[in-house]
This record gives structure tokens, sequence and C-alpha cells, in this order.
């Protein structure tokens, strides 16, 4: 290829899915967001992007991305619009109006005339009020000019070891085909597990570690080696000082367990669904959500650091995160895993590399 094909992420936050389109080899020139430590880190790990902080409600954010984008070319437009309107853990309100933050895509795309358009959501999105947000990007993106190709991925199927479900809309103009979905990588025999994934990390347990640490163990396993990359040091792996009490509980729950399997009387004070949930080793980690206090390590009676959340959600340990710990969790849990986008990423050359 001559240049590089360029993307644009909007509501970038960090960066995950951007991140993989990078690595995937594509010339991330924005990613647009609403936090601003969240653009910090954005623009921390990618490669001469510009962090953008805008709102994307308002009409005149369009204008500022065409205007920042230097008169480049955008081949892609990557979008995860914030899930809370259609997740079903929100509030649910069909008026809610992040719900329609969707349509800021399609305005830029409607001045940009990217080839492709990809829109990340959660699960929720295909049933949710009888189906009519996914009818509505369909039909959007057909009146638009783009066959758009909506597919329901689960993350261990494509070697994260993190049990999350999304949905992913990929629209290609209709000169360019129907987008096919690369197969899954991995077999639920081949899933990659806790263990695989964070347990060459330094353990924490008697002390809390520094910003900066060395490494303390050879990695055992293909995924560590992948994730360190020959990095030599350690960001985001601090601890977390927990109580005498929180300690006494989760010693107490088995591994692959959660509130159900603590005895009469324990741990009463959290008792929902994924209350004192323990990691199991050798299987992927539960989704990894925005804040940290009801999952804890496979073998270590503690909440993961930033870092092993950052590992689950296959992050290289070369992304450094930005802010305070609560900030830096919440980037972490609120992305898009970077080896999905690079995954996707690769599959979408194969229907832009020739176009020109």
């Amino acid at each position: 290829m001559s240049k590089k094909l360029t993307a644009i992420d909007l509501f970038s936050g960090c960066g995950g899915f951007s991140y993989g389109f990078q690595q995937a080899g594509f010339q991330v020139i924005l990613g647009v967001d609403n936090t601003e430590i969240a653009l910090k880190t954005f623009e921390k790990n990618h490669d001469n992007s510009k962090a953008l902080l805008l709102d994307l409600h308002k009409e005149s954010a369009i204008d500022t991305i065409i205007k920042e984008s230097n008169g480049k070319e955008i081949d892609v437009i990557i979008a995860g619009p914030p899930c809370q309107g259609f997740s079903l853990t929100g509030s649910r309100k069909e008026n809610d109006e992040r719900n329609s933050l969707f349509y800021a895509v399609f305005r830029l795309a409607e001045k940009t005339n990217p080839k492709a358009i990809i829109i990340e959501n959660v699960p929720g999105l295909l049933t949710l009020y009888g189906g009519k947000a996914k009818k509505e990007i369909i039909e959007l993106c057909d009146k638009m000019g783009y066959n758009c190709n909506p597919k329901l991925l689960y993350a261990p199927d494509y070697g994260v070891p993190q049990i999350r479900k999304r949905v992913f809309f990929v629209a290609l103009r209709k000169d360019l085909g129907m987008f096919e979905f690369p197969e899954p990588t991995h077999t639920p025999d081949k899933y990659v597990g806790c263990k695989d994934a964070i347990g060459d990390l330094p353990d924490l347990v008697s002390d809390l570690g520094e910003e900066k640490l060395n490494y303390d163990k050879k990695p055992f396993s293909d995924y560590q080696k992948t994730m360190r990359n020959g990095n030599k040091v350690l960001f985001n792996h601090l601890g977390t000082q927990h109580t005498e009490h929180v300690i006494n509980v989760i010693s107490q729950v088995p591994e692959g367990g959660n509130h159900k399997d603590l005895p009469p009387g324990v741990g009463d004070s959290r008792k929902f669904n994924e209350a004192w949930t323990r990691y199991h080793s050798e299987k992927p980690s539960k989704t990894i959500d925005t804040g940290h206090r009801n999952h804890f390590h496979y073998k270590w009676n503690r909440v993961p650091s930033v870092r092993e959340n950052a590992r689950l959600q296959s992050f290289p340990d070369s992304f450094v995160f930005l802010g305070n710990k609560t900030e830096q969790y919440r980037q972490v849990g609120n992305a898009v895993p970077p080896m999905l986008g690079e995954i996707l990423g690769k599959q979408l050359l194969n229907y832009l590399q020739n176009e020109d």
C-alpha cells in the first residue's frame, strides 16, 4: 500500500478499539470523547493521533472533527457509543438521549463518505424495544449506501481471556461488498484462562507495589509473551488496601465461586449476582466492568489491579493508563478489547486495501 488507511474513533474513551486498528496497520487520525483523562491516555498510546474533547450531541462537533482532520480522507469511522441507554444494567429508558448518540456517527459519515463504519455496543441493542435501534442502524446504513452486517462476538472465541459479548455492526460501502466476520481463533477447550493471562505478574501480597515495577517472573504462556512484547517495565500494577473483614470473606470463596459459596452469615453485606466473585485460574474472567469491588484474583485475596484488568481486556503491558486509580479502572472497563479491534481491523483491510 502506498499510504496507510485512516480511521477516526468516536466515543473513543482511552482508545482500546482504535489501538487494535493501529496494531492492524491503520493510521488513527483522531479520538473523540467527553472525558478528558481518557483522552490523555488515548493520546499517550496512539502514534501521532490527536484527541478531541467534544460533546457529540452537538452538531458543531461534527464540523470540528472535519476541521481537525486537516483535509485527510477518512477511510473508517469506528464508534462505541455509550451503552447505558441500551444496556441491560442501565435504566432502559427508551428516550434516554444517550440512545440516540449513534446518530453522530451517521452525521459524520454523511459529510465524509468513509469506506466503512463500525459500531460496537452491548448485546441488548439487538433486541431492546423490539429491535428498534438495530433496525434503524441497518436502515440508515442502507439509505447512505452501505451494506450493514451486525454480529454478536464472544471475546474468548478470539483469544481474549474474558467472558464478554458485544454486538458489532460493520457497514461497508455497497461497491465494496458485504463484510464477512473472521472465524473464531479459539475453541472452548482452548480459551485463555486467568492464570495464563495474569499469572506472571507480581502477586502484590506482601506490599501494594509501586507505580513502576519490574517483572519478577518469566512469562509462562503465549498470551503473557504477547502482552509483554519485550516490555521491561510494568505500569498500573498497584494493589488495593483491603480491610481484614474483606480479606477474611474473600479467603473463604473457592476458586470460580461467589457469595453463594460462602458459609451462612459470611459476606452478607453483598449478595447480588456478581458479589464476592473469585475468578477461576483455568477459565476466562467475568466481564471487566468500570468498578473493581466485586471480582477477586483467582489465587490472592484481593481485587485485580488495573494492569490485571487491562491484561484480561487484552491491552498490552506497553499501554499505560493515566489518571487516578478509579479513573484508570473506568477506562479499562469501558474499552473494547484491543485484540478484537485488531482482528476486525485486519479483516477489514481485505476489503479496503485493493479498493484504490
